[in-house]
């Protein structure tokens, strides 16, 4: 999969393919339902995506709280992964939000990727305060003779399969039915950085990694999964919240103790899957009373994680 940032100067393999429109975020099952979609309407050609960085609730929305399911860069390897050969990330900025539904279809879709087929879901929609909708993207499209796929959202029986329905279940601690709609374990990833090393004074070093711009999940002691930059996976327990106990008063931040595993990880990115919630967030007493609850997660971490490799 190749990423491209700029659609003007896309080069002539990224032409002519069948495109999904969307933001992905999360690429989750209703995602890969579109994707499989497209490939369907067009077995001929290579599957590429359109998607936007930042995402345009951030753009217009700057003060909203973070809500992203992943990253830009892990967005891109998720859809790898699905099959995608290329993913055009349009820069969301001033100039491009002003743009009209139909300098979207003529300038980007035509001039830029001169797509061959095009697939989105039923309530996609583009253009200057969101103008243009599926109805007007078929009708210009097909102007060009460019066919289009408008896809229903895949569903189960609790409603539809969305990045909103997902965010609220991790939000409310749910990650094992957030898990089951994103069809993979929900991961935050990034840089490891200094702390304040108090979990090595309390005897359980933690790797301290800042939320950024994904969504808080509930706070509260996770049994998790960690991948290291060299693909080993090691299971853990980590801390979501702001340590009420020591009373930092910093912003939340995840804390990932790994088990029976003693290296230096600053500086290294690594992703964290949060498999269950084993408790919310709690003030105790003093450290004392702190560090036995964390000696009694970590024993429960531990059967959490063995009974979910059973499964």
């Amino acid at each position: 999969m190749t990423l491209y940032t700029d659609w003007r100067t896309l080069p002539q393999a990224v032409r002519g393919n069948a495109v999904a429109l969307g933001n992905f975020d999360g690429v989750h099952r209703g995602h890969v339902h579109l994707l499989e979609s497209l490939k369907m309407a067009r077995p001929d050609c290579p599957p590429a995506v359109v998607t936007f960085e930042p995402h345009p609730r951030a753009f217009f929305r700057p003060q909203d709280p973070p809500f992203r399911l992943m990253r830009a860069d892990m967005r891109a390897q998720a859809l790898s992964e699905q099959g995608v050969d290329h993913v055009v990330q349009i820069p969301f900025d001033a100039t491009f939000s002003h743009s009209g539904p139909r300098d979207f279809v003529r300038d980007v879709l035509i001039g830029g990727l001169d797509v061959a087929h095009v697939a989105c879901g039923a309530d996609f929609a583009f253009g200057h305060r969101r103008t243009g909708d599926v109805v007007l993207l078929e009708s210009l499209l097909g102007q060009h003779g460019v066919g289009v796929s408008i896809v229903p959202q895949l569903s189960d029986a609790s409603g539809p399969i969305s990045s909103s329905r997902i965010r609220r279940l991790i939000q409310e601690g749910y990650p094992e039915r957030a898990a089951e709609l994103l069809g993979r374990t929900w991961s935050i990833t990034g840089e490891v950085v200094q702390g304040d090393q108090r979990g090595r004074l309390l005897g359980f070093p933690t790797a301290n990694i800042a939320l950024g711009d994904y969504i808080e999940p509930a706070r509260g002691v996770y049994a998790v999964r960690v991948r290291l930059p060299d693909g080993r996976d090691v299971p853990g327990v980590a801390n979501v919240g702001r340590r009420p106990t020591i009373n930092d008063g910093k912003e939340s931040r995840l804390e990932a103790h790994l088990f029976d595993f003693d290296e230096d990880l600053y500086g290294q990115t690594l992703s964290v899957a949060l498999v269950a919630l084993l408790r919310e967030e709690k003030r105790f007493k003093g450290l004392d009373e702190l560090k036995a609850h964390i000696a009694c997660d970590v024993v429960q971490a531990r059967a959490c994680l063995e009974r979910h490799s059973a499964c």
